[in-house]
């Protein structure tokens, strides 16, 4: 499955925060949104400056010790973006996870955001494929040859 093919399947909705927000501003916002991370853009439309995340936020907390609402995104954020492409698939994104050791990855080609991708639905899309093939596998066995409905996930 390709990386385009997963987002068709999820919802358009990427949360950005601003590098001047708080620290305090994204765990709002995390918890709101219940998601893992966030996208930094100081503009709607301008450029990704980096990403956010509950283990920056954690990071942070421990370098510095200073209240959250002191410590500003710019200050506590990931600025070396790790990416993949919408044509990518997503045993190419797993690996990227795995050994830059990242739970997200923003899916950007030509500077174009198509949105994130996490470590949760790249399990969830590999688990869906390997049901499908578990019972198109068990239904030719027992006969259904190729004239089988697959079911509906």
């Amino acid at each position: 499955m390709l990386l385009k093919d997963l987002l068709e399947k999820k919802t358009n909705d990427v949360h950005t925060i601003s590098s001047k927000a708080s620290a305090d501003d994204v765990v709002t916002e995390l918890v709101r949104f219940n998601i893992g991370s966030l996208l930094v853009r100081d503009s709607p439309r301008g450029p990704i400056l980096g990403i956010i995340t509950e283990r920056d936020i954690l990071r942070a907390l421990a370098a510095h010790g200073a209240p959250l609402e002191h410590l500003r995104v710019g200050m506590c954020m990931s600025r070396d973006l790790i990416v993949a492409q919408p044509e990518d698939d997503i045993t190419v994104a797993m690996r990227l996870m795995t050994t830059r050791r990242v739970r997200h990855v923003p899916v950007v080609h030509r500077d174009q955001l198509h949105g994130i991708v996490s470590i949760g639905d790249i399990v969830k899309a590999q688990h869906d494929e390997l049901e499908l093939e578990n019972y198109l596998m068990q239904s030719y066995i027992h006969g259904g040859g190729s004239a089988v409905v697959a079911p509906l996930f």
